[in-house]
């Protein structure tokens, strides 16, 4: 049993290795984000298996932002979206 837990957690060592820096923010913070940077690239994703949710992700300054909410967000118009059918962040 103790073998698959240090399995397990080297699996999600190893995947936060891969992601690189993942930031996860409130919902004003993320907007926050999105306001400073020039045409973001935002990707989308309904959320949540007993809620209505919003998943986010974008990137600024080589770090990864990510952020759940139960609204959508107001995107800048610039906003580049991208609707992916699930976000999965490591941990």
């Amino acid at each position: 049993m103790a073998t698959a837990g240090a399995a397990a957690a080297a699996a999600i060592a190893q995947a936060i290795k891969a992601s690189g820096v993942l930031v996860r923010v409130d919902r004003e913070n993320f907007v926050d984000v999105l306001s400073r940077a020039r045409a973001p690239l935002v990707v989308h994703a309904p959320g949540g298996l007993f809620a209505k949710a919003h998943q986010y992700l974008t990137t600024y300054k080589g770090l990864a932002f990510s952020t759940g909410c139960a609204e959508p967000i107001d995107l800048p118009g610039d906003a580049e979206v991208i609707e992916a059918r699930r976000i999965w962040t490591p941990g």
